[in-house]
């Protein structure tokens, strides 16, 4: 169990905010629950989580999430499961998004810390989550980053997704 205000909170993609709610201290490793706040067009680049599923609720606001070679919406009560070892990525498009994340089994959680910077510590003038740092946590935490953020009207290029079959 955690409490408000004992969960980590880390600057995320976009200068947004992405809480660790429940960690493998917390669940025996079964899972991870994480809880995003981000501003407009906050996208991740297409990725994959080698041994962790993730679920996706959203809470509020909207988004594109791309799987595989499927895009689809997902707006405020909207739930997606997302199966390890699939490519996939997402982009926010409404203002004010908030969205849960659940993984499992849990571990996830390195990698966010490593790349995110904790908001309780002072942050550097300029410091930014950059797609080298997220290239690098993933490699140290078992995350693989395939590319770049998509846009709104791209899929998943085929050739990240058969490399990955």
């Amino acid at each position: 169990m955690a409490q408000v205000g004992e969960h980590d909170q880390l600057e995320w993609l976009g200068g947004g905010t992405m809480e660790v709610l429940l960690d493998a201290e917390h669940t025996g490793g079964h899972l991870s629950v994480f809880r995003s706040t981000v501003p407009t067009a906050t996208a991740s680049p297409v990725h994959l989580h080698p041994d962790e599923d993730e679920i996706f609720v959203m809470l509020r606001g909207s988004g594109l999430i791309w799987a595989a070679d499927r895009r689809f919406e997902l707006h405020a009560g909207g739930v997606a499961f997302l199966p390890r070892a699939v490519p996939h990525a997402y982009r926010f498009t409404s203002d004010d998004v908030d969205m849960l994340a659940i993984a499992t089994p849990s571990g996830m959680e390195g990698f966010l810390r490593d790349a995110g910077w904790d908001r309780s510590r002072p942050k550097p003038p300029g410091w930014a989550v950059t797609p080298e740092a997220l290239r690098r946590s993933a490699a140290a935490n078992g995350q693989v980053i395939l590319g770049p953020p998509l846009a709104a009207d791209e899929m998943i290029p085929a050739a990240l997704l058969s490399a990955h079959q």
